[in-house]
């Protein structure tokens, strides 16, 4: 593909056109499926990526548990990863694709280059940080303070607002990964749920009412 033609698939904040013609001249574009891993724990970083157009789970994992930590989608990149690649750590997470996904993925080298040439490229690194912060803070504050229930439910319908759809496909065990607990806690709440009235279990989805 030429490079006028892709030049306008990569986001808009890199408002320099020589960052996004570097970016260009350095990165590429890759096409991941769904369940793919992209970065696993304890791997060194030699790229850093940006979700074009799709999504990627960053999660920790923990004995027979994972905790969630955030979504990255269109336009974002993984904080965690930023952190390791700028300090050359290992990675403490792990990024997996929920869906066909379309990633730009660069050197590591560059970002620090970037970093002292390009606003728009700083500006990115900031609104990421504190975005990401954001984020980590309302889950710590979440877990600390509100009963499983209401977590449950508060996931359920911001799902159900991101899909617009109030049929959610997910699994009692991949629920229960993304807060945190057991598919036991979790098929236990859902089934109050549904005698309540508050929503409708099949194999493999929930139907909110």
């Amino acid at each position: 593909m030429l490079t006028s033609e892709l030049l306008p698939k990569l986001p808009s904040v890199f408002y320099e056109p020589e960052l996004r013609n570097e970016m260009l001249t350095h990165g590429k574009f890759l096409q991941v499926n769904k369940g793919d891993t992209l970065i696993k724990e304890g791997q060194y970083l030699d790229f850093l990526p940006i979700v074009i157009s799709g999504e990627i789970r960053v999660f920790q994992q923990k004995e027979d548990k994972e905790i969630l930590l955030y979504y990255v989608r269109e336009g974002q990149t993984c904080m965690m990863s930023l952190s390791a690649a700028y300090f050359n750590n290992t990675s403490t997470s792990y990024g997996v694709a929920t869906d066909s996904s379309e990633i730009f993925v660069f050197p590591t080298s560059m970002a620090r280059e970037w970093q002292l040439k390009y606003p728009s490229w700083n500006e990115f690194l900031i609104k990421t940080f504190r975005s990401r912060y954001d984020e980590l803070l309302g889950a710590f504050e979440s877990v600390a303070f509100d009963s499983i229930e209401k977590r449950l439910m508060t996931y359920l319908l911001n799902r159900a607002t991101q899909e617009n759809s109030k049929k959610i496909i997910i699994s009692h065990q991949d629920l229960a990964y993304e807060l945190g607990t057991n598919r036991v806690v979790v098929s236990r709440i859902l089934k109050g749920f549904e005698q309540q009235g508050k929503l409708k279990l099949f194999r493999g989805s929930i139907q909110l009412r």
